[in-house]
C-alpha cells in the first residue's frame, strides 16, 4: 500500500491550443496533404493526423489549432512544429509568425491510482458534487470544483482525472481528493 501523500499518476492525454498566426485554405491543404481530412460539412475544422509523435490536430482557416493525444510536453511541441512544417506551403503569414508557436495547455488527462478500495454507494450518498449510476456504468464522478477537475472514481481505487491545466493541479486535486476519500473505505 502506498503512503498517503505518494500517487502513482500517468499523463493519458495532453490537449494544447496554439495559434500559428497563418490563414489556411482547408480545401487545398486537404486534396494535397494525405494525411488530412476536411469535410466542411461536418466540421468547419480539418484533421491531420500524426504517426510521430502520434498525435490529432485540428486545423483552422484563421491558424488556430488543437492538438490532441500527446502524452508529453515535448510531444505536444513537436506536433506542433510538425504540423507547421507541413502548412507553411499552403499559408499565408501573419506578422506574428513564429516557427515556435505559443501553445496552452486545455486540457491533461491522467490516471492514477489511490490505492484505497472504495465504497461507491457510500460515496455517492455522503458526498456532495458525485453522480453514481451503478446500471450505467461502474464507475462514480466526482467533481472537484475548487481545483477544477473531474474525477472518475472505480471501486478498486484507480481514478481517471479530466480538466486539469497543469500536472500540479492534477497533482493537488489527487492529494485533496485522497484525504477526503481515505474516510470512506469499502468495508
Amino acid at each position: 500500500m502506498a503512503p498517503s501523500k505518494r500517487i502513482d499518476v500517468q499523463i493519458t492525454n495532453m490537449v494544447a491550443s496554439a495559434n500559428f498566426e497563418i490563414q489556411l485554405d482547408l480545401y487545398t491543404v486537404a486534396s494535397e496533404l494525405p494525411d488530412v481530412e476536411y469535410e466542411p460539412e461536418q466540421f468547419p475544422g480539418a484533421i491531420l493526423r500524426l504517426d510521430e509523435p502520434k498525435s490529432s490536430l485540428l486545423l483552422f482557416k484563421n491558424g488556430k489549432v488543437i492538438c490532441a493525444g500527446t502524452k508529453t510536453k515535448e510531444e505536444v511541441e513537436q506536433a506542433l512544429k510538425k504540423a507547421l512544417k507541413m502548412l507553411l506551403p499552403y499559408a499565408k503569414k501573419n506578422p506574428n509568425f513564429s516557427m515556435s508557436p505559443k501553445y496552452e495547455f486545455v486540457n491533461l488527462v491522467a490516471a492514477a491510482n489511490l490505492y484505497l478500495n472504495l465504497d461507491l454507494y457510500r460515496l455517492a450518498y455522503e458526498l456532495e458534487d458525485i453522480e453514481y449510476e451503478p446500471e450505467q456504468f461502474p464507475g462514480a464522478i466526482l467533481t472537484l470544483k475548487k481545483h477544477g477537475v473531474s474525477l472518475l472514481l472505480f471501486k478498486n481505487g484507480k481514478v481517471i482525472c479530466a480538466g486539469a491545466k497543469s500536472i500540479e493541479q492534477i497533482h493537488k486535486a489527487l492529494e485533496f481528493a485522497y484525504d477526503q476519500l481515505k474516510k470512506y473505505p469499502a468495508e
